[in-house]
């Protein structure tokens, strides 16, 4: 067991060492590889960001009740605290909506030419309950006298939460296929090492070398190559988001908030690593399997 731990770390350190003794194909190849696993693996950190961003807003929902012109908004705020699932609630005449719209509108000298103010009282409600239980309770509301309309602040979040989800498939399928890109750009690193090598292959099955002793540089090479491809798809990653911090960050003040970005994660970035070394494994295996069939050349 020993001697068999013994052949496979002097095989990879054979295998690092000649990486290392043609640095500019290697590093080309390397790079090639990082850049196809940059753009899957930034997308979906894109894709973790928004989730993290939907996630503050979604802080629990609000409803905001449009009231009937002429009716009272103390009894209908005092009916409306009465349901179930109501946390607070709040009233707001139209004379107060008029106010506020003026101020944030800058239409004060043109609303001033309004006869009658035409907006209607609001009760804005806030609840810490799910969507389902929002919508529940926008159900019960619509069915009081006095209320005209119900508007729910959570509409535009499910559509944000489908269209994650969509993302997230094209993320998914985006990833399988520069997978399966990756392989064939190792596969075919691989199949070039191995014709180039073809007079000492032929060498060693000669004095009764197997086809696994064979393969055995050839797979630490793809796996080497994939590894090192991946923590270069993460470096790239960390440059984007550095770059992209700053700009964020002063879009966040000017909303009065502390958002930041999020980068990979350290979990995911071993899983990144480990899928990049595996899918190395596999399109040197798949390569080097080709080439070593008798009849192949």
């Amino acid at each position: 067991m020993k001697a068999y731990f013994a052949r496979h770390i002097q095989v990879f350190l054979a295998t690092l060492g000649d990486l290392m003794r043609h640095p500019g194909a290697s590093f080309l190849t390397i790079a090639m590889i990082g850049v196809t696993l940059a753009l899957p693996a930034g997308l979906y950190v894109g894709l973790l960001n928004l989730k993290q961003l939907s996630r503050s807003w979604d802080q629990g929902g609000a409803l905001s009740v449009y009231l009937h012109h002429g009716a009272s908004g103390q009894a209908a705020l005092a009916a409306i605290r009465r349901l179930p699932g109501v946390q607070s609630a709040r009233y707001i005449s139209p004379r107060q909506g008029l106010r506020e719209f003026e101020r944030q509108s800058g239409f004060g000298h043109t609303l001033s030419a309004l006869h009658e103010n035409p907006l209607p009282g609001v009760v804005v409600i806030h609840t810490p309950n799910s969507p389902q239980a929002l919508a529940a309770l926008a159900a019960a509301l619509r069915t009081q006298t006095s209320v005209a309309h119900v508007q729910s602040n959570l509409a535009w979040l499910e559509r944000l939460d489908a269209a994650l989800a969509l993302g997230h498939r094209v993320v998914t399928i985006l990833g399988a296929l520069l997978g399966f890109a990756l392989i064939l750009i190792l596969g075919n690193t691989t199949r070039v090492a191995v014709v180039n090598r073809a007079t000492e292959i032929e060498v060693i099955r000669l004095v009764g070398g197997t086809d696994a002793f064979i393969r055995r540089p050839f797979l630490y090479t793809g796996a080497l190559l994939g590894g090192l491809g991946a923590l270069c798809a993460l470096i790239l990653l960390e440059l984007c988001l550095l770059l992209l911090h700053g700009p964020v960050h002063s879009l966040a003040l000017l909303y009065a908030s502390k958002y930041s970005l999020t980068g990979i994660g350290a979990g995911n970035a071993c899983k990144l690593v480990a899928l990049g070394t595996v899918l190395g494994w596999i399109g040197a295996r798949w390569a080097v399997g080709r080439q070593l069939r008798p009849g192949v050349q």
